[in-house]
């Protein structure tokens, strides 16, 4: 989820609470194990940044990712060429993404033959590039509208219940029970799996030695 806007700076965060804590499940609403994949992982950042991070990837690397870039026409805050700049990025990325580059190309650009291979893109990356006026309360409530739209079909087609949280409830109770093993000032009863107890006998080792 890649949007060219920095108000969006936490979009990709949102969408991944919304996606993957909804739909991150292994049974069915009758409790019957799931038959395929369910609960895609979601990433992103916004604008520019993220093409010096994970781009690389998307681009070459082995795993197929689609991609969500959200651009806008105008801005809110314009600074002189900037916003026409970075949609000219939105605009190549898509197609780097869609059509990449070929070996014959990265030779009419006389590239050595012995980096060619590393400059070529294989292309054929599934992208949507979603358009839009300029951000604002009400685009960013059909943004939001339409991925929760997305989430609950999809809990529909894997049957899945998309509304129960039961997976992050175990975290919350282990974490209940280390805390106070952390705080205490007597010396704890250890009641873990041998890695846990370990850890806690490291973190009050290095709080005591300070």
């Amino acid at each position: 989820m890649l949007p060219y806007e920095q108000s969006l700076v936490r979009f990709p965060a949102y969408l991944q609470q919304l996606t993957m804590e909804s739909n991150g499940k292994r049974v069915t609403r009758d409790g019957d194990e799931v038959a395929l994949d369910t609960g895609a992982v979601y990433f992103g950042e916004p604008g520019t940044n993220g093409q010096h991070s994970f781009y690389q990837l998307l681009r070459q690397g082995t795993t197929m990712v689609p991609v969500d870039l959200i651009g806008f026409a105008r801005t809110p805050t314009p600074i002189g060429e900037h916003h026409d700049l970075r949609n000219a990025n939105v605009f190549a990325q898509a197609q780097a993404l869609a059509f990449g580059r070929t070996a014959d190309e990265v030779r009419a650009q006389g590239t050595p033959q012995p980096i060619v291979a590393h400059r070529v893109l294989p292309g054929n990356r599934p992208t949507n590039v979603i358009l839009s006026d300029q951000i604002g309360p009400y685009r960013l409530g059909t943004l939001v509208a339409l991925h929760e739209h997305a989430v609950f079909t999809q809990g529909v087609v894997w049957d899945i219940n998309c509304f129960d949280r039961w997976g992050v409830e175990l975290g919350k109770e282990l974490a209940n029970r280390i805390a106070p093993q952390l705080t205490t000032d007597a010396e704890p009863t250890m009641d873990h799996d041998s890695s846990t107890n370990a850890l806690i006998r490291r973190s009050r080792a290095l709080r005591s030695s300070h």
